[in-house]
């Protein structure tokens, strides 16, 4: 997986979906105000990766019920994955106000991490309506591909944060910022 995420890093073949996320980003942060909420600023963390924990945690969450919790587990399996469904969309906005800050390589990644979860989040969605209209296994199975889907967009978004260190700094804690060292 290294040598596929440095890959990813170098490809210039991401760049023109880099540019037109960019173009949405770029709106996305124009207010000083709408940035610093994004970011976190004000809390002096990242807020990316902390809500990254609810729609994941939610999926999973699901995932186990629907392997484990036999037929009384199904109300709440699709409950979560609903609620996974409508966390996702505040995480996907911070993850793209903080993805706008970033350099050439972080955005290469990020563009690949923002595609995976973008599958992730239609499968779930395709789970949740499976299973509104009675077709639970169908919708087992697209929760499965989902959390797959999810998998691979959590390590890139894990290689953002510990090798490329994006979202990992805050100039309340003093510290020169890694990720321009």
């Amino acid at each position: 997986m290294v040598r596929w995420t440095q890959k990813l890093e170098e490809d210039a073949g991401l760049d023109p979906y880099v540019a037109r996320l960019g173009a949405v980003a770029d709106r996305l942060i124009a207010s000083p105000t709408r940035r610093e909420l994004l970011h976190g600023t004000r809390i002096g963390h990242g807020i990316h990766p902390l809500m990254t924990d609810l729609p994941l945690g939610m999926w999973t969450s699901a995932i186990v019920l629907d392997l484990l919790g036999g037929r009384p587990a199904r109300p709440a399996a699709r409950r979560l994955i609903g609620l996974g469904i409508l966390a996702a969309v505040p995480t996907a906005t911070t993850g793209v106000a903080e993805w706008a800050v970033t350099g050439k390589r972080e955005q290469r990644v990020g563009i690949v991490h923002a595609a995976a979860n973008s599958a992730s989040l239609t499968c779930f969605a395709g789970s949740f309506l499976a299973r509104r209209r009675g077709h639970h296994t169908r919708g087992v199975l697209y929760a499965l591909a989902g959390g797959l889907a999810a998998g691979v967009g959590g390590y890139l978004g894990g290689h953002l944060t510990e090798v490329r260190k994006v979202s990992t700094w805050h100039p309340a804690f003093g510290d020169e910022d890694p990720a321009q060292q």
